[in-house]
C-alpha cells in the first residue's frame, strides 16, 4: 500500500529517469536551425570541431546536445529520417550506459546511431553487436551512410574474414559484427603469438541490439574454441543402438522434463550392462568400475539424446549434419554444437557421420566478455520482464521509452482448450475467417514441427501461406518484409524476423530491392519505383482500413519476453492490429509447469471437447507460471556464471600475463626466473633443510637434474665436500644452468635466442591452459556431489580451482625449464663439411658440466663431428676466406676448422 502510495506522488523510478533525460531535449532541439542553415561541408566539419573539443578537456556529456543534434540533421539530409523526440531520449539511454526499453517500429536502429555518433567521436572505437549477420551487413551499410557523411569510418565484421579485414573493421570509428563474431575475435586474439597479429583493440564501448536475447537468451551457452580429441565415434554408434532398444522399455529410466534430466533406473541399469556386454563394449568389470567410466558417460549423453532431444524441435538433420536450432529465436545455429559429447550422441542417433570429439582450447561466456567492455548499453523491445537479472549480472538499468503514437493494437484474452488438436483446429478456422479479408496475420509457433503441422492443415483448406522458419531461413526478411502486405499469411517460428519491420502493406525498400535489382535503365528505374510506393501506400490504406496485422500465438513460451515480442509484431508506430494466444492443457508450458489441479478445475468451470475458456484470471495464471520458469531460469543462469566467474578470473590473468609475454621483446629475465624457481623446488625437495650430508638424496636429485636441465653433474661428489649445504647446491645448480643458457645463446645468436625463448614460453603457456580448462570442465561435473557431504559445491570449486590453477603455474615453469635446456637449432644445410647445427661447450669454472645435450631436442641438430655455429640465412662459409665468415658468436669453434673456439683462434684479441 506503501509503495503505491509513493508511485502515485512521486512516480515510478521509470517516471524519474524519464523525466531526467526529456529536460535535455529542448536543448538538442534548440540547435536544430542554426544546423539546418549549413551546407553539408560545415555540417560534416562539425566532427573535426567535436573532436578538438573533446581533446581540450570537454566531456561528451557536455557535447550531447549539439553531437544530437547533428546526427539527426545528417540523418535527414542522408537517410530523409529525422529522429522523433522519444528515439532522441533512447539515444541518451544508451549513451548512459543503460537498456532502452522501446516497442518495435519505434525505430532502435536509428536511435542507436546518436550515441554511437557521440562514443566514436573519442577514437576509440564502438562495436554494435546484432544477433545476425544480415542484419549487421545491413545496419552497417545504412547507418554507415551517416557515419560518412560526418567524417567517421565504419566496419562490419562477418564469418570467413581474413584477419587483415578484420583488423581493419575494428580500426574503424564505428564496427558492426554479431555477438558470436566479437566473442571469437576476442578468444581468437589471445591464441595468436604476435601483438601484431591481434585484429581487436582495447574496448571501449559496445552497444547490443535485441539486448534480451544476447545477453540473456544465448548466456547460457559459452562461446567455446576447441581442437580434436581422441576420436570415439565407433564408441559412439555401437552405445547408441544399445540405448536405441532401452528406450523402449519405460520402466528403465526417469525423465524429468521440468529440469531436462534423465537418470537410469536399477532395472535399466542392469538392462543396459547386460547389453553392453553382449554387445562387445564392456570388456570386463561392471557398467560403474572406474576403467568404464567413460563408457557410462557415453550411455548418458546417448539417453539424453533419445529422450530429452527432438527433432525439428532442438535440431535439425541438413546436409548430414546436425544443426542446433535456437529455441528462443526458432533459427539456426550452424557451427555450433553441444560439448561433453551430447552432439556426437545426437549424430550417431540420427545416422549420419559422428564428428571427432574437441576439446577446448578457450572458452568464455557472453556474459563474462560483455563485461569486459568498460561502457555497455543495448536495446530491445522486450527489457522489463528480465530488469533484475540485467541489474545484477550486468549492472544495467533498463529505462520503458514511451511509443512516439499511442498503441492501438488490441490485445484479446488467451483461449484455452483441451487438446491440441481442437487448438489447431480452432486456429486454423480463425485464420480461414481472416483470410477472406485483405487483413494480414502473423502465426507464431514455437518449433518447426509445429508450423508445419498447421501448414498443413491450411493447404487441406486451400489457404494460401508462407512459412518462416529454420528450415526456410534464407528467406527470412524478404517473407517478414512482406507479411504486412493484403491478405498476407505467414507461419513463423519465434524468430519472427527480430529486426525487419512488418510494416502494413508491405516493406517498400524491400520490394524496390527485390523488384528492381535486374532494371539498369534510369528512368524504367525511376517509373517502376514510383509504381511500387503508390501501390504499397494503397495497399497500407486497405491494410489498416481492415484493422491492421492480426498476430495469433499458437502457444506460449517459458519466457514473457517471447510473447511479448510476437505481440509487438503488430501495431507499430500507432498503426492498428490485433494479437490473441491460443492454448491448450498438452502444450509443453501447461503440461510440465502448469499444476495438476489446473486441467480439473478448468474441466469443472466448464471446458468441454471443442470449446475453449477465455478469462483474464487464465492470463494471470499462465503469467505468474511463467513468472515461476524466468525465476528458475534466472536462478540456473545466475549459478552458471558464478562457477563460470570462478574461471573468468584465472581466464583476464593468464590472458593479461600472455599478453604481456607477447608486448615483451626480451623473455630471458623470465625464463631465468622460472628456471631458478624450479632449481630452488628440485633441491628443497631430494635435500630437507639442515639435513646431513647422508639424509640427502642426492641420486634422486641428479636425475632430476638430468631430466629437467638436461646437465649430467657430480651431486653426490658435492654431497661429500665440507661446507656444502642446500644452498651451495642451489646456487652451483643455477649457474651450471645459467652458463649452459649462456653457451647456447652465443651459438645460437641473441636474435634467434630471444625468438625461440619467447616461442618456447608462450606455446608451453597455451598447452597448460588449455589442460586446466579440461581439468576445469572434468571438476565443474563431479562437484555438485560435494552437496551429500554438507559442502558447498561453491566454495569446493573455488578451492579446488585455485590449486589447480597453482598447480598449472608450476607445470609450466617446470617445461619451459626442460624445454630450453633441450632445444637446438638446425640451420640451413650448407655445400661445407663444417656447417653443422651449435653445439652446447663445456665451461671448466662449472664441476662436471658436459657438452652433451640432453635427450629429446625440440629443434635437432643433424648428425657430425664438428659443430660450428653459422648466421641464420647466411651463405656458404669457405675456411679460407675470414670475410665469408660473417659474425661469429666468440664461444663457437672456429670456422676455419682449427678446433678451437673463435675467441682462442681467429677472435683472439690483440
Amino acid at each position: 500500500m506503501f509503495a503505491s502510495l509513493a508511485r502515485a506522488l512521486f512516480g515510478t523510478a521509470n517516471d524519474r529517469s524519464l523525466k531526467a533525460f526529456q529536460r535535455r531535449v529542448p536543448e538538442i532541439n534548440a540547435h536544430e536551425p542554426a544546423l539546418r542553415a549549413l551546407d553539408d561541408a560545415a555540417l560534416a566539419a562539425k566532427t573535426g570541431e567535436f573532436r578538438e573539443r573533446i581533446a581540450k578537456g570537454t566531456s561528451l556529456d557536455a557535447l550531447l546536445p549539439e553531437a544530437f543534434a547533428v546526427a539527426r540533421e545528417a540523418a535527414r539530409r542522408v537517410l530523409g529520417m529525422r529522429h522523433f523526440d522519444v528515439q532522441l531520449i533512447g539515444g541518451m539511454v544508451l549513451h548512459a550506459g543503460r537498456i532502452a526499453e522501446m516497442r518495435t517500429g519505434e525505430g532502435k536502429t536509428l536511435v542507436a546511431t546518436l550515441a554511437v555518433y557521440l562514443s566514436a567521436l573519442t577514437g576509440k572505437g564502438v562495436h554494435v553487436v546484432t544477433v545476425n549477420d544480415y542484419l549487421a551487413r545491413r545496419d552497417a551499410e545504412e547507418m554507415g551512410q551517416i557515419y560518412s557523411f560526418l567524417g567517421l569510418t565504419t566496419g562490419v565484421i562477418v564469418p570467413n574474414m581474413a584477419d587483415e579485414e578484420r583488423r581493419a573493421a575494428y580500426r574503424a570509428d564505428i564496427t558492426y559484427g554479431t555477438n558470436n563474431e566479437f566473442g571469437f575475435d576476442y578468444l581468437r586474439d589471445n591464441m595468436k603469438y604476435r601483438i601484431e597479429d591481434m585484429v581487436q583493440r582495447p574496448f571501449h564501448h559496445a552497444i547490443v541490439d535485441e539486448v534480451d536475447s544476447i545477453l540473456i537468451d544465448e548466456a547460457r551457452t559459452p562461446l567455446i574454441i576447441s581442437g580434436p580429441a581422441d576420436d570415439s565415434s565407433d564408441l559412439y554408434r555401437s552405445v547408441d543402438e544399445v540405448v536405441r532398444e532401452l528406450v523402449k522399455v519405460p520402466e528403465t529410466f526417469e525423465k524429468d522434463e521440468k529440469f531436462r534430466t534423465v537418470i537410469l533406473t536399477d532395472a535399466g541399469s542392469e538392462q543396459v550392462e547386460t547389453m553392453l556386454r553382449e554387445a562387445g563394449v564392456l570388456a570386463e568389470g561392471g557398467l560403474y568400475d572406474i576403467h568404464n567410466i567413460a563408457v557410462i558417460h557415453h550411455v548418458q549423453q546417448s539417453l539424453r539424446a533419445h529422450t530429452l532431444f527432438s527433432r525439428d524441435v532442438d535440431y535439425i538433420v541438413r546436409g548430414g549434419k546436425v544443426i542446433i536450432i535456437d529455441e528462443f529465436t526458432g533459427r539456426m545455429m550452424d557451427g555450433r554444437r553441444y560439448s561433453d559429447g551430447l552432439h556426437q550422441a545426437l549424430e550417431a542417433k540420427e545416422h549420419v557421420e559422428v564428428q571427432q570429439e574437441n576439446q577446448t582450447l578457450a572458452s568464455i561466456t557472453f556474459q563474462n566478455y560483455f563485461r569486459l567492455y568498460p561502457k555497455l548499453s543495448g536495446m530491445t523491445g522486450t527489457a522489463m520482464t528480465e530488469a533484475d537479472e540485467f541489474a545484477e549480472i550486468y549492472k544495467l538499468d533498463v529505462v520503458e521509452i514511451p511509443t512516439n503514437l499511442p498503441v492501438s493494437r488490441k490485445d484479446g484474452d488467451d483461449e484455452v482448450y483441451l487438446t491440441a488438436r481442437e487448438k489447431y483446429e480452432a486456429v486454423s478456422n480463425l485464420i480461414e475467417e481472416i483470410a477472406k479479408t485483405p487483413q494480414p496475420v502473423l502465426v507464431g509457433t514455437t518449433s518447426i514441427e509445429k508450423s508445419e503441422y498447421l501448414s498443413e492443415l491450411l493447404k487441406k483448406r486451400g489457404i494460401r501461406h508462407n512459412v518462416l522458419n529454420a528450415r526456410f531461413h534464407e528467406m527470412e526478411a524478404t517473407i517478414v518484409a512482406q507479411a504486412g502486405a493484403p491478405g498476407a499469411i505467414t507461419i513463423a517460428t519465434n524468430m519472427a524476423g527480430r529486426g525487419t519491420d512488418i510494416k502494413l502493406g508491405g516493406n517498400v525498400e524491400m520490394r524496390i530491392r527485390q523488384e528492381l535489382a535486374d532494371v539498369e535503365d534510369p528512368e524504367e528505374k525511376a517509373r517502376r519505383e514510383a509504381e511500387i510506393r503508390a501501390q504499397v501506400a494503397e495497399y497500407h490504406g486497405i491494410v489498416r482500413a481492415a484493422g491492421g496485422l492480426y498476430v495469433i500465438g499458437t502457444e506460449r513460451h517459458e519466457s514473457r519476453r517471447i510473447d511479448n515480442q510476437l505481440r509487438g509484431r503488430a501495431g507499430r508506430q500507432g498503426d492498428p492490429g490485433n494479437s490473441r494466444f491460443f492454448i491448450s492443457l498438452e502444450d509443453d508450458l501447461m503440461r510440465i509447469f502448469g499444476t495438476e489441479r489446473m486441467g480439473g478445475m478448468l474441466q469443472r468451470l466448464g471446458l468441454k471437447d471443442g470449446e475453449a475458456i477465455v478469462h483474464p484470471w487464465i492470463n494471470k495464471a499462465l503469467e505468474r507460471a511463467q513468472k515461476k520458469v524466468e525465476a528458475r531460469n534466472f536462478d540456473m543462469r545466475k549459478n552458471t556464471l558464478k562457477y563460470d566467474d570462478v574461471m573468468n578470473d584465472q581466464r583476464k590473468e593468464v590472458y593479461a600475463q600472455r599478453r604481456e609475454y607477447m608486448g615483451a621483446e626480451d623473455l630471458s629475465a623470465t625464463v631465468q626466473e622460472m628456471r631458478a624457481e624450479i632449481i630452488h623446488d628440485m633441491v628443497r625437495r631430494r635435500i630437507p633443510e639442515k639435513a646431513f650430508a647422508e639424509q640427502w638424496q642426492s641420486a634422486e636429485l641428479a636425475e632430476d637434474v638430468r631430466e629437467t636441465l638436461g646437465l649430467d653433474l657430480p651431486v653426490a661428489d658435492w654431497a661429500r665436500e665440507d661446507g656444502v649445504d642446500g644452498d651451495v647446491v642451489t646456487e652451483r645448480l643455477e649457474q651450471a644452468a645459467t652458463q649452459a643458457q649462456a653457451a647456447k645463446a652465443a651459438n645460437f645468436g641473441p636474435s634467434v635466442m630471444r625468438y625461440i625463448e619467447k616461442q618456447v614460453v608462450l606455446t608451453t603457456f597455451d598447452s597448460a591452459w588449455k589442460e586446466h580448462l579440461l581439468a576445469l570442465d572434468q571438476l565443474r561435473q563431479g562437484i555438485g556431489l560435494r552437496a551429500y557431504g554438507q559442502k558447498d559445491p561453491l566454495n569446493e570449486f573455488k578451492h579446488e580451482a585455485f590449486q589447480l590453477f597453482t598447480a598449472m603455474l608450476d607445470e609450466m615453469r617446470l617445461r619451459v625449464t626442460s624445454t630450453m635446456a633441450r632445444v637446438e637449432v638446425a640451420p640451413p644445410v650448407l655445400d661445407n663439411p663444417f656447417s653443422h647445427a651449435a653445439e652446447i661447450h663445456a665451461d671448466p669454472q662449472v664441476p662436471g658440466l658436459t657438452s652433451e645435450p640432453g635427450p629429446g631436442a625440440l629443434f635437432t641438430e643433424p648428425a657430425g663431428d664438428v659443430a660450428i655455429a653459422t648466421p641464420i640465412g647466411a651463405s656458404a662459409i669457405m675456411p679460407d676466406d675470414p670475410s665469408s665468415w660473417g659474425e661469429t658468436p666468440r664461444n663457437a669453434l672456429c670456422p676455419c676448422g682449427s678446433g678451437k673456439k673463435y675467441k682462442h683462434c681467429h677472435g683472439r684479441l690483440a
